[in-house]
């Protein structure tokens, strides 16, 4: 029997397994987790947008927690946005309740913490009420950091039945502005994109229309080849494209998937992205029977 948490950010949900816990084959309990239909069922909801691996760290002079996240289809992916402030969040209640949490800048009483990712180490800030606010990086349009199979910066240009723009914010989106988002069959139009010849490792698709002062989003993620209820690496990647092509001046952007509203801020510095983070409840399950829960208690 292993222990399993499951949280979600704006909707985009993970399960989590502490990484410490005998875990043979990460890739198939992945699978069978997260599967829609006959997953495993937390927190009124079956399956999941991926597993959580997670290892928290002593010591750091900051608490470090190593994140691993086994998409539905088996792959890892380099970077989350939205997992990456779960991870933050889980490891923030753990040193909560081992009472470790002081820190120098703790006046505010929120809980700084080092996300290690495959895309590069991310800080996060965590406060009581699970908010969460990540330090994303810069957004880069290089062909070779997206990457597209070119020389140049792939802008505005059309993919299938998209005119898209490519840029990675720790993974690789194509981003789409269009007159609403609500009026896109992404399931349709989205695989031509994702698959296009000029991304060599695939990539996700993203849609964008403006709403009020921000935009609206919808994401159709790689590894789990479908769209997902929020998409954070997704929302710093339309709030970075709004502003290389005009469509904002704005230094705090709000972006709102289907799940709920983000927080983007874009500096010198590079990107934050900021949200709620709720822990949705827990289970025990058989490692060699993963769709066999019990509850588990706190």
């Amino acid at each position: 029997m292993i222990p399993i948490e499951k949280y979600h950010g704006t909707g985009n949900d993970f399960f989590v397994v502490d990484a410490v816990e005998p875990v043979a084959d990460r890739r198939e309990l992945a699978i069978r987790l997260c599967d829609r239909e006959d997953g495993l069922a937390v927190g009124g909801s079956v399956g999941a947008d991926g597993v959580l691996f997670l290892a928290l760290e002593d010591g750091y002079a900051s608490p470090r927690v190593v994140m691993t996240l086994v998409q539905p289809d088996g792959s890892t992916a380099p970077m989350c946005g939205n997992g990456a402030r779960c991870a933050a969040a889980w490891a923030a209640r753990r040193l909560r309740r081992r009472g470790e949490h002081e820190s120098p800048d703790d006046a505010d009483d929120e809980t700084t913490v080092m996300v290690d990712t495959q895309a590069g180490t991310r800080r996060a800030t965590v406060d009581d009420d699970r908010n969460v606010t990540l330090e994303m990086g810069v957004p880069s349009f290089a062909p070779a950091a997206v990457p597209v199979a070119r020389d140049e910066p792939l802008v505005e240009e059309p993919i299938g039945e998209l005119t898209a723009t490519a840029v990675s914010t720790g993974v690789p989106h194509a981003v789409a502005f269009v007159d609403d988002v609500s009026s896109v069959d992404l399931a349709a139009v989205a695989p031509t994109v994702r698959h296009a010849e000029t991304f060599p490792r695939g990539a996700n698709v993203t849609v964008a229309s403006p709403h009020d002062e921000g935009f609206e989003q919808r994401t159709y993620e790689r590894g789990i080849e479908g769209e997902t209820r929020s998409c954070g690496t997704g929302a710093v990647a339309v709030a970075a494209v709004a502003r290389e092509l005009g469509h904002t001046d704005a230094a705090s952007i709000a972006v709102r998937p289907p799940g709920g509203r983000l927080d983007i801020r874009l500096d010198e510095r590079g990107a934050t992205l900021a949200g709620p983070t709720e822990r949705e409840g827990t289970a025990e399950i058989h490692i060699d029977n993963p769709q066999s829960a019990e509850a588990a208690g706190d």
